[in-house]
């Protein structure tokens, strides 16, 4: 299993259409925050060990209607 999260800058005015439709209809979506900053949403999403990040990101996130761009980040180990 790998862990990614996705920053999603959208189209303004679109960032609450853009978290529903995402976590509706992408299944690997953890959950999904609204942030501030140069981005509007944060996305963590696991993935298949085999999976391919660039593939899914390309897709799945980006073809979301309302997305404008994504900054995607691999995370490596998840400290409890």
């Amino acid at each position: 299993m790998q862990t990614i999260f996705v920053m999603v800058k959208c189209e303004l005015g679109r960032a609450y259409d853009v978290a529903d439709a995402a976590v509706q209809s992408i299944p690997e979506i953890s959950e999904v925050h609204s942030i501030s900053g140069q981005y509007d949403l944060l996305m963590k999403i696991y993935l298949d060990a085999a999976a391919d990040i660039g593939r899914f990101v390309n897709s799945k996130v980006q073809l979301l209607d309302g997305v404008k761009d994504t900054f995607t980040l691999i995370a490596f180990k998840a400290f409890t």
